[in-house]
């Protein structure tokens, strides 16, 4: 089992594919890699090479920005909107959609599980 950035990657689907673990590689990023490093589409972890996997690493490592840096980045930003305190800050902190989405119905994902308001029926006439 190679581990890159933190991440163990399974061995035995491709390259491509288990490059897509870390946090921050997706599919682009991670053909750029392999093509970069001359590693096949078709090979897949288990066959590669001691300094094969040494190379993906250090290039991981060198040229891209992943895992805790990323993620600490990512909570940096919304840390900085909240204290600024625009717009996009107070919907972070308030726990609501930010990115203009309605909130009157649906946005239950942001919101959380509904809580039912006690005294409101559906009036049936």
């Amino acid at each position: 089992m190679a581990r890159i950035a933190g991440v163990n990657i399974p061995t035995n689907k491709r390259v491509v594919i288990s490059l897509r673990y870390i946090y921050g590689i997706g599919p682009a990023k991670a053909q750029e890699i392999c093509t970069s490093l001359g590693i096949p589409d078709e090979r897949r972890v288990n066959q590669l090479s001691d300094d094969e996997i040494m190379r993906l690493r250090e290039t991981i490592d060198r040229d891209y920005r992943v895992e805790g840096d990323l993620r600490r980045e990512t909570a940096m930003n919304i840390k900085r909107l909240m204290d600024l305190g625009c717009y996009r800050g107070l919907r972070h902190r308030k726990g609501l959609p930010v990115r203009g989405q309605r909130t009157h119905t649906n946005a239950r994902t942001r919101k959380g599980k509904a809580v039912a308001i006690a005294g409101k029926k559906k009036v049936t006439r």
